[in-house]
């Protein structure tokens, strides 16, 4: 499955939504995401499982990599 992560890329500072940075990750679950990005020290906001219409649409983005971690 690929999970979309959006991010901040400090802890230590309030989230700021024109900051928000996304990745892709592919994992069989949320918490495999959390354990794959946790040496990354990220402030997630939110992952969101992207299946389907909305996978070929995010495919379609010139921003769209999956990360290999």
């Amino acid at each position: 499955m690929i999970f979309k992560v959006l991010y901040q890329e400090t802890l230590t500072e309030a989230p700021v939504r024109e900051h928000t940075k996304c990745v892709y990750v592919e994992a069989e679950s949320i918490r495999e995401v959390r354990e794959k990005l946790a040496d990354r020290k990220y402030n997630i906001e939110h992952i969101l499982e992207v299946t389907g219409e909305f996978l070929e649409y995010e495919k379609q983005g010139e921003n769209y990599n999956v990360e290999n971690v």
